[in-house]
């Protein structure tokens, strides 16, 4: 027997609820390239066609450890979404702008 999550969700107590909210939040500000292809509905081959790569290289993009940040951007704005980066430091988190699209010469 199966039941959608909005049926489990409206039985849990607002504490739980909090709780779940709290670990969901947790497991997606850490997430692989592929996890996050696999979160928005596409796989391999359609965000590779959306790239205009070839499947292979997209493969190899996700498990990179180190990459340009324009292919990064190009990466997550084909996943529908935008790229920010910030610096945490003692003194307070501070967003780099210099990255950004607008700022491109």
């Amino acid at each position: 027997m199966t039941r959608k999550f909005s049926e489990l969700k409206a039985k849990m107590s607002p504490e739980a609820r909090v709780r779940a909210e709290a670990q969901t939040r947790d497991m997606m500000a850490e997430m692989s390239l592929a996890e996050i292809r696999r979160l928005v509905g596409l796989t391999q081959e359609e965000l590779a066609m959306k790239l205009g790569v070839k499947q292979p290289t997209l493969s190899r993009l996700e498990s990179q450890n180190d990459m340009q940040i324009s292919t990064l951007r190009r990466l997550i704005e084909a996943l529908g979404g935008t790229l920010e980066i910030v610096v945490h430091l003692p003194s307070g988190d501070i967003r780099i702008e210099q990255f950004e699209e607008s700022h491109r010469t």
